[in-house]
């Protein structure tokens, strides 16, 4: 199978900048001790005088970016001082020149304190969201049972880990039963459903026999929660897969979800199955029409799950990304890889996404290796 090279991927606009909290890089670290040194070099040098004591005042504030209290009074210090010496010849600063370095200095260290305690503060808050975020959608195994999982998940909402996407794979009496999903809306006003559609997955993985009965518990869930919330209007899509005990079958039931995508002898092919009506509509009275489909896997066989985040991503001129006809050219031996290579190949077609991209790759992988 050809293997087309993946385009270098532009950079990831879920990744914090320092300016928007992520700690700061290592060049404005160094720039206030960097522009003492250049300050105390060029005047050393010199033959000449050189007024240019004025480069010394802005070090207090830049030592405020990435500096405590106590290095950025240090630093002040270090900058009165070469202000004072006459060996450096910077202009015999007078009086009035040294005390406004002095309360420039002074009201840097007040600062540094300020921003010192509200990042510990911040730094705080991320690390409880994250953790709460992480309990409602925690990271997939690498293997459950028969089945090998992949899972990428990045939330549309800048600086958060959940929004409208689910995923989950969880081994039952029935086998391994997988589910990928899509409510309505998406940011931290999607997370309470998901967080409900999730609790019922997992002890409907436990308690139904049946598939198509898993997903009328979901169904019910958003109905009943619905109910309770005046115009609320929950809806949600899913698809869920449910592996045979040696992982030779699995049975998919679609409820207004995009099927699995097949990766199978260097092809992609959408599983074929009729789909049933989006959960929480109330359409078909909690329980779906249709059975679903069972396919027999081959070994090597991949099944790709994605959300609308990626077969409805588009480029600056409108095309949408062409999930079938990418995958086969950058799919390689290591399925665990492939979420990633597709994510790097969407943000080099679309250049950035105003979606909830949500991947799921599922391979089986039975003990005795068939």
């Amino acid at each position: 199978m050809l293997k087309l090279p993946v385009p270098a991927p532009r950079r990831d606009p879920h990744r914090r900048g320092w300016l928007r909290g992520a700690p700061p890089p290592r060049w404005v670290r160094v720039l206030p001790v960097a522009l003492v040194a250049a300050v105390c070099v060029a005047t050393l040098a010199s033959p000449y005088p050189l007024d240019i004591g004025f480069l010394l005042g802005a070090i207090p504030p830049l030592a405020v970016l990435s500096y405590g209290p106590l290095a950025t009074a240090l630093l002040g210090c270090v900058v009165v001082a070469l202000l004072s010496v006459p060996v450096f010849r910077l202009g015999h600063p007078g009086n009035t020149d040294l005390e406004t370095v002095c309360f420039v200095a002074v009201l840097s260290v007040l600062l540094s304190f300020v921003r010192s305690r509200r990042d510990a503060q911040l730094d705080l808050e991320r690390t409880v969201a994250e953790a709460a975020q992480r309990a409602v959608v925690p990271p997939l195994p690498e293997r459950v049972g028969p089945v090998c999982c992949v899972g990428l998940y990045r939330a549309a909402q800048r600086g958060t880990l959940v929004g409208g996407d689910f995923f989950d794979v969880r081994r039952g009496p029935q086998g391994v039963r997988a589910v990928m999903g899509d409510v309505q809306g998406h940011g931290l006003a999607a997370v309470s459903t998901v967080a409900a559609l999730l609790g019922s997955f997992r002890e409907a993985v436990l308690d139904r026999r049946d598939l198509t009965a898993v997903a009328g518990a979901l169904d019910r869930r958003l109905v009943v929660d619905s109910a309770e919330v005046r115009h609320a209007e929950l809806f949600a899509t899913a698809v869920l897969l449910e592996f045979s005990a040696d992982a030779r079958s699995v049975r998919v039931v679609t409820c207004g979800h995009p099927p699995p995508i097949l990766l199978r002898d260097g092809k992609a092919a959408e599983v074929e199955v009729v789909p049933c009506t989006p959960l929480g509509l109330g359409l078909s009275d909690g329980v779906p029409r249709q059975d679903g489909r069972t396919v027999l896997l081959r070994r090597d066989d991949v099944l790709f799950l994605a959300s609308d985040g990626v077969t409805e991503a588009r480029d600056a001129q409108g095309a949408f990304y062409p999930l079938l006809d990418r995958l086969p050219r950058i799919a390689d031996h290591d399925p665990a890889a492939l979420a990633d290579r597709v994510l790097a190949d969407l943000l080099a077609h679309c250049g950035t996404v105003r979606d909830d991209v949500t991947m799921l790759v599922l391979t089986p992988c039975p003990p005795n290796g068939r």
